[in-house]
């Protein structure tokens, strides 16, 4: 009767210790402290990450079965300022660090915004580049008409310090909210150049060049990331930033032509 009872308390001491094991496996699960990842999270991201966040997003998706992911794109300012205004997001990925500080000194993110990847100016052309630019120089010329981003934009911000860089006094036809609608303007023929990045540009290949330029160096744009201080899904939130940061993530951003940080 003793030998039996000692192997009944042997088998739950064991099973304890299994139960005890997994527990502290969990604590190296996305999120932490043994928190399920699942369940919907909103991302509010600049509007140059769309094709690659899409993808990203998929993939962490299929990664984590029961997640589901919904993307808000747009430009950096308009994003910030939605989030000030209380728009539910978990988590915001800015094209500068500008506007991230605006929502962080609003005390709207949790933690720390970390850099992910970096961006550059092209000038944007259309296919065969018709007016034959090569340089910023060329874009105040008389028959040449440019679309810019809002300087309280991103790109807008990083065309300026370009165009003050190589003192190019420049007057664009249409100033855009986000650097997508910059570069339909020449798909769609109503500018012959737009200053967008050079990700924007390689998605669309097929109906634009991508001029390089010196000055564009000296206006790199950094992307941070951070989970939003309000954000409703804060486990599935964290896990997601920490796939942006995964080798895997980066894979994806560079392939589109983004710089690692």
């Amino acid at each position: 009767m003793k030998a039996r009872w000692a192997r009944a308390l042997a088998a739950g001491l064991m099973a304890l210790a299994a139960v005890g094991l997994t527990a502290c496996g969990n604590d190296d699960e996305p999120g932490g402290g043994g928190a399920e990842v699942k369940g919907a999270i909103t991302v509010f991201a600049a509007a140059s990450l769309t094709g690659a966040f899409t993808t990203i997003g998929a993939d962490f998706e299929a990664a984590h079965p029961g997640t589901e992911v919904t993307f808000n794109f747009a430009g950096s300012s308009a994003l910030a300022t939605q989030i000030g205004q209380g728009a539910p997001a978990d988590v915001f990925a800015s094209a500068a660090p500008a506007n991230m500080a605006t929502v962080k000194d609003a005390g709207g993110v949790e933690g720390e915004p970390v850099t992910f990847v970096k961006n550059q100016l092209v000038i944007a052309v259309p296919k065969g580049n018709p007016k034959g630019i090569t340089g910023l120089a060329d874009l105040v010329k008389p028959d040449v008409k440019v679309a810019l981003c809002a300087e309280q934009v991103p790109c807008g911000a990083a065309a300026k310090k370009a165009l003050e860089a190589a003192a190019v006094d420049l007057t664009p036809v249409t100033f855009e909210q986000d650097v997508k609608s910059a570069l339909s303007k020449v798909t769609l023929g109503e500018v012959d150049a737009a200053l967008v990045y050079r990700t924007d540009a390689k998605a669309a290949t097929s109906d634009v060049d991508g001029i390089e330029f010196g000055e564009s160096a000296g206006a790199v744009n950094e992307y941070p990331i951070a989970v939003l201080k309000d954000a409703p899904n804060k486990t599935t939130a964290q896990a997601f930033v920490d796939y942006v940061l995964s080798e895997a993530a980066e894979t994806v951003l560079t392939g589109a032509g983004f710089q690692a940080p």
